[in-house]
């Protein structure tokens, strides 16, 4: 998985009824655009993200 500042990350909800958590990676910390990332979520949260198989990245030039 590899991502650039500015891709969104998206947390699709794992059971039935949750929604899917979208964040704005802010910062790559692994190299050559590898987890982990730093991410600012919707509701203004930032933490740290090293996604997993529920997990999707849009990049910034496809996200529309």
């Amino acid at each position: 998985m590899r991502a650039t500042v500015g891709d969104q990350l998206v947390q699709h909800g794992r059971v039935v009824g949750q929604h899917d958590k979208v964040g704005e990676i802010v910062e790559i910390l692994g190299q050559e655009g590898h987890p982990p990332y730093r991410v600012r979520f919707e509701d203004g949260h930032e933490g740290l993200c090293s996604p997993g198989p529920d997990t999707e990245i849009r990049h910034k030039d496809t996200a529309r």
